[in-house]
C-alpha cells in the first residue's frame, strides 16, 4: 500500500489529513493487533473512505453509528484475528460506543431542538466528531458519542442550564428510540436535468447563481463533492446543498406539454 499515492489523489487538505489518518489507524491495527476507530463521519468522509477501502482492497472494518439508518458512523478496523467475531455479530459495540438519554420536562419539551442538544455538548468543549447522531424525539433525545466521552459528559451534562432540570441516563444501544425519517414532498419543473437546474430549483435561486454555489463547494451528489455543473442528475440520487437542505430525486414523473422535466423530490425534515 503506498499511502503518498493515495492522499496525491485529492486535492483538498481537510481530505488528505483524513484519508491519511485512517491509513494510520490501518498500519496501528497490522502492528498491535487490537482494535482501533475512526472518528464518527460524515456522509461524505464515509463515502471518501468506502473509495479508499475499495482502492487498497481492505476487508477488515466495519462502519457502525448506533442505528440501521444513522447518518453519523465511525470505522471500527479490526485485526484478522477478530475477523469472525464481527462476521458472526458478536462484538460489544457499547465498549467503542456510548449512548446518552435526556428526558426534558414538559413544560420545556417544544424549546428542544436538534441544535439545542448538539450546542449543549460542543459547549463543554467536546468536539463535533466526537458525536456521532442524535435522535429527537418529543420527551428528549438520545446522543451517540464515543466511549472516551462517557464519565465527562456524564459528569458535566446537568452543569448546563439547559439540561438543569432534565434526566439524564446513560442507556443500551439496543434501546436508542427508534424513529422514522421524515420528508417533505416537492414537485419541481425544469428544463434539463443538468445539476445546476436541479440546484436552482431545489435552492429556489438563478441559474447563474446555482453555478455559483456549485463552484462554492457547498453540493454533494451521493454524498461526494460535486462542481460540474452539467453533471446529469438521475433518479434516487441524492442530493445534498450546504445553507439550503438535503433531498433525494424520487421520481423523474414525465414532461410538460413544452417538453420540460416534472420531478417529484423528496426533502429532509
Amino acid at each position: 500500500m503506498d499511502k503518498n499515492l493515495i492522499i496525491e489523489k485529492y486535492k483538498k487538505p481537510e481530505e488528505k489529513l483524513l484519508i491519511s489518518k485512517f491509513l494510520d489507524k490501518i498500519e496501528i491495527v497490522n502492528k498491535t493487533n487490537k482494535i482501533e476507530t475512526t472518528n464518527f463521519l460524515n456522509e461524505s468522509e464515509q463515502a471518501i473512505l468506502q473509495k479508499v477501502i475499495r482502492i487498497i482492497r481492505f476487508e477488515n472494518y466495519e462502519f457502525f453509528g448506533g442505528l440501521d439508518n444513522c447518518e453519523r458512523k465511525l470505522i471500527i478496523i479490526y485485526p484478522e484475528k477478530m475477523r469472525d467475531i464481527f462476521i458472526n455479530k458478536n462484538f460489544k459495540y457499547d465498549t467503542i460506543i456510548s449512548v446518552f438519554r435526556i428526558l426534558i420536562p414538559k413544560e420545556e419539551q417544544e424549546n428542544f431542538k436538534h441544535n439545542v442538544y448538539l450546542g449543549g455538548i460542543i459547549k463543554l468543549g467536546i468536539n463535533r466528531a466526537k458525536i456521532g447522531d442524535i435522535v429527537v424525539y418529543k420527551a428528549g433525545a438520545d446522543i451517540i458519542v464515543k466511549k472516551e466521552t462517557e464519565k465527562f459528559l456524564y459528569a458535566n451534562l446537568k452543569t448546563l442550564t439547559r439540561f438543569s432540570n432534565s434526566e439524564v441516563s446513560n442507556i443500551k444501544i439496543k434501546d436508542i428510540t427508534k424513529t422514522e425519517r421524515k420528508f417533505e414532498d416537492i414537485k419541481i419543473i425544469t428544463s434539463s436535468l443538468r445539476l445546476d437546474n436541479i440546484i436552482s430549483e431545489l435552492a429556489k435561486t438563478s441559474r447563474n447563481k446555482a453555478v455559483e454555489i456549485l463552484l462554492q463547494e457547498r453540493v454533494f451528489v451521493n454524498y461526494e463533492n460535486e462542481t460540474k455543473n452539467t453533471k446529469q442528475v438521475k433518479e434516487k440520487d441524492v442530493i445534498s446543498i450546504r445553507g439550503k437542505g438535503k433531498f433525494i430525486i424520487d421520481e423523474i414523473i414525465g414532461n410538460t406539454k413544452k417538453g420540460n422535466f416534472i420531478i417529484n423530490v423528496k426533502k429532509y425534515v
